[in-house]
């Protein structure tokens, strides 16, 4: 039971008539706005992460391959 584009554009004019086009243009403006904050933020946290994740200098303490010295 999905919905067709008939069905779409009815729903569509009585959202229109109820909320009016400059309503909606501060909701999509808002609703856009809203999204990109959203995915800056994802971003912005995934990249905290990845530089530990791919850090190659040596923690002291910690055993390196590279030292062979013994």
């Amino acid at each position: 039971m999905g919905f067709s584009i008939p069905h779409l554009l009815v729903v569509l004019v009585i959202v229109i008539l109820v909320f009016g086009t400059k309503r909606l243009k501060n909701v999509g403006g808002d609703l856009g706005e809203a999204i990109k904050s959203f995915r800056k933020a994802i971003n912005d946290g995934s990249e905290e992460v990845k530089p530990a994740e791919k850090s190659s200098q040596v923690i002291e303490g910690e055993v390196s391959d590279k030292d062979h010295s013994h």
